[in-house]
């Protein structure tokens, strides 16, 4: 039987750590949605350094951990003399990490508009960026909304490792309350069930777009 004695104790603490985990799964996935579309003009950009630049970054983001890159922005930053907080190192880190995935997400989508498109938009007068801007990138984040909440839960959840630099989430209060109350099966518990909270509402909202979409194509 679980004690809710220590989630009513201790109720402003696993508040906090609510709070700080919804702020930075918020920021981390606005940023990564800006890193994502960038990346993903780049990837297909006629130019071969910027292609192969933004090939490189999806390559080593994807094939290193996560927490690695969060090390990175904490710690790495710091021995270098650049000090950031435990909360921006986190935004920084789960954007960078999601960035990559999103990226690829959104590359697939602008691949999916007829090349016809791009071209009547470059006989128009249009630059390369103008004709991402007005017409592929409007069509291809249609198209790509369903696995963008897919990643958002992914951030989400990879918001847990914060709590491995004192970032003041979820799973740092359950550390800190699990230790002092010598409680520690009921208390992540608790935590798990914040997580579900936050994920279930997303994950059926998620699922709704996908019927949506599919059932307009």
């Amino acid at each position: 039987m679980l004690d809710f004695s220590i989630l009513i104790k201790h109720k402003e603490q696993f508040l906090a750590g609510l709070t700080t985990t919804v702020q930075v799964s918020l920021l981390a996935l606005l940023l990564s949605i800006v890193i994502g579309i960038i990346v993903a003009v780049m990837k297909i950009s006629p130019i071969k350094i910027v292609k192969a630049l933004a090939t490189v970054y999806t390559e080593v983001i994807q094939n290193t951990p996560l927490i690695i890159q969060i090390f990175f922005f904490y710690f790495g930053l710091g021995a270098m003399g650049i000090q950031l907080d435990a909360f921006v190192s986190g935004v920084f880190g789960l954007a960078v990490y999601s960035g990559a995935y999103i990226a690829e997400a959104i590359r697939a989508g602008i691949q999916s508009i007829s090349q016809g498109q791009v071209e009547a938009g470059r006989a128009s007068g249009l630059t390369y960026i103008q004709t991402m801007r007005y017409i592929i990138l409007p069509q291809a984040i249609k198209v790509v909304i369903p696995p963008l909440g897919s990643q958002f839960l992914n951030l989400v959840m990879g918001s847990a490792i914060l709590g491995s630099i004192s970032g003041k989430d979820l799973m740092y209060y359950a550390d800190i309350i699990s230790s002092k109350t010598a409680v520690v099966f009921d208390v992540y518990i608790f935590v798990a069930l914040f997580y579900l909270i936050l994920t279930l509402p997303l994950s059926f909202f998620i699922s709704y777009l996908e019927r949506k979409f599919s059932a307009s194509n």
